[in-house]
This record gives structure tokens, sequence and C-alpha cells, in this order.
């Protein structure tokens, strides 16, 4: 007998189209779409359909769109597959996911996950506004080997590893002198390095002004025991209580993401068949550098 958990994207999955065909063949996606609009005050429908992808691309409007969006995806599944749904026993997301698997999970609801999504969004841009920064994905080097470069480029600036995202695939995040850097040095051992098109760096000190921004937003909702498990970003673990959960997710902004060690701690679970509810692939592309046997299929619309 199978297990199944289900997977939300974060950032960077978006894409100009995304949700589109969902919403004209599903009345419960489209409904999504317009208490969005209400919630936020702008037409992210209209967004998420025809771009422009510079403006879908912002922080600040691609955190509900993937919010929203994958939502949507997991109500094509509800009305395609309801079995699936239902026999669900676990999820995780991917940094801004995390709040798509809790409001899944019902930990906490639509409305008051996509307006501390867009709160997070606002405060994530305005941090790195104030302290111009970046992402790079360094590839084909192990964590040891990650760990020496960063430590080695924190003499250009300011740099910590944000993502623990698959073997071979490890974010480092920081100023962009710092950036560079690791970029050259994980050249020089072999590895590949590639520029992410992010705002700033996330995950790390950097973001510190958001963190208290999103305290004050998390402080009203009322956060529920989730119904199922969802593992969290910061220490790959499951967490039941409403407090443990806010705490996390606060922490969650200025703290690396383990996400290997999640997908691996719901393998050593019994997690066989999983899910990844929402725009693009990159979490079932991850799961393969981890466990390539197990199954893994996408539920979106492209």
């Amino acid at each position: 007998m199978s297990r199944i958990a289900f997977l939300f994207p974060g950032q960077g999955a978006q894409h100009v189209g995304m949700g589109k065909t969902i919403v004209e063949k599903y009345p419960a996606a489209r409904e999504l779409f317009d208490r969005a609009a209400e919630i936020l005050q702008y037409d992210l429908a209209k967004l998420c359909f025809e771009g422009p992808s510079e403006e879908l691309d912002s922080t600040v409007i691609s955190q509900p769109a993937l919010f929203v969006t994958s939502l949507a995806a997991l109500e094509m599944l509800r009305a395609d597959s309801p079995d699936k749904v239902l026999a669900c026993e676990m999820a995780a997301g991917l940094s801004l996911g995390e709040y798509t698997a809790l409001v899944f999970a019902g930990a906490m609801s639509f409305e008051d996950g996509l307006r501390v999504v867009q709160r997070r969004g606002e405060a994530m841009q305005a941090a790195a506004d104030a302290n111009p920064s970046g992402m790079v994905s360094i590839l084909l080097l192990d964590r040891e080997k990650v760990a020496e470069i960063c430590q080695a480029a924190a003499s250009a600036g300011k740099i910590w590893i944000a993502n623990y995202l698959c073997p071979g695939n490890i974010v480092l995040s920081g100023e962009n002198s710092a950036c560079e850097r690791a970029a050259e040095l994980a050249e020089q051992e072999g590895g590949r390095a590639i520029p992410l098109a992010v705002a700033g760096a996330f995950h790390t000190e950097i973001m510190k002004p958001a963190d208290s921004s999103l305290s004050e937003a998390l402080a009203g909702v009322g956060l529920k025991k989730p119904e199922i498990p969802v593992v969290s970003n910061v220490d790959a673990e499951i967490h039941e209580d409403p407090d443990e959960i806010r705490e996390l997710l606060i922490r969650q902004v200025i703290s690396p993401v383990l996400w290997e060690d999640s997908l691996r701690k719901m393998l050593d679970d019994g997690f066989d068949e999983f899910y990844e509810i929402g725009p693009g692939k990159v979490l079932k592309g991850l799961m393969k550098r981890v466990n390539r046997k197990i199954s893994c299929e996408t539920v979106n619309d492209s």
C-alpha cells in the first residue's frame, strides 16, 4: 500500500500563463482567484495568466501568485482524483510553499495564509532593497566543499548557505561581491555556479527586518494543529503546536531551507508516492536526485 505525500513549490516556479487552463475548467479554482482579488486588491489572475513576466517575477507578486496557483492546482486534483487528496498523509513546501502546505493541512485558512504571504513578499522585497544582495546555486559539489567555499568567499562579503536542495545542488545567499567570489571558487573546484534571478539574499540575516514584519502578520492569525503532518523547512521535523509553527515560520525567513533533509525525512517515514502540486517541476527533479526510484508526479496545467 503506497503512502502519499504532497509537495508545494516555492518562489522561482512562477511563469506567465500558470493556472489559466485550470481556472477555465474548474470553478473551485476560479473561486480562489476571485477571493484573492478581494484580499489583495488587484487582479492576480490577470497577472498570472497574461503577465508581464517582470511584474509576476517580483517578490511582492510572485509569492501570492504561487500560493494561489498551487492551491488552484490542488482543486484540480481534488476534482479529478479525490481519493489521492483524501489519502495524503503528509505535506511539505519549499520556502513559500510551506504556507501552501499548512493551508492544505488545515493549520490556517486560505484568507489568513494569503494575507501573511502578501506581507511576507512585501517585507522580503523591502529587506532586499535595503541591502543589495543575491543568491547563487552551486552544482556538482558536496555539502562539505560548498561549506568551505562559503567560508572562503566570506572574505569578500557576508554570505551563508541558504538552501540544501538535493545532493549536488546547494544555494548560497549573501552580498553580491561574496556571491561572485563563491561562484569563482566553485568553478575552480570543478563545480558549476548559476546566479539566481531573485531580489536578494533570502534565508539569511540580510532578511532580518522581514522577520519582525512577518511576526506581526502571524500574530493576528489563528493557527491550528495541522490535520496531517507538515515538515518544517527550518529543521526538517514535524511540529503540531501552533505556537511552534508560528515561530518556525518567522525563523524560516532568515534560516537555511533543509529541503533535502525534509525529503529524506518523508522517505524514512515510508512515503513512496509524491505529488508536486503547483507550477513547474523543480521539486520532482530534486526528488529524483535524492531517490530516482520514487514516484513523483506533477499536478499543474503546463
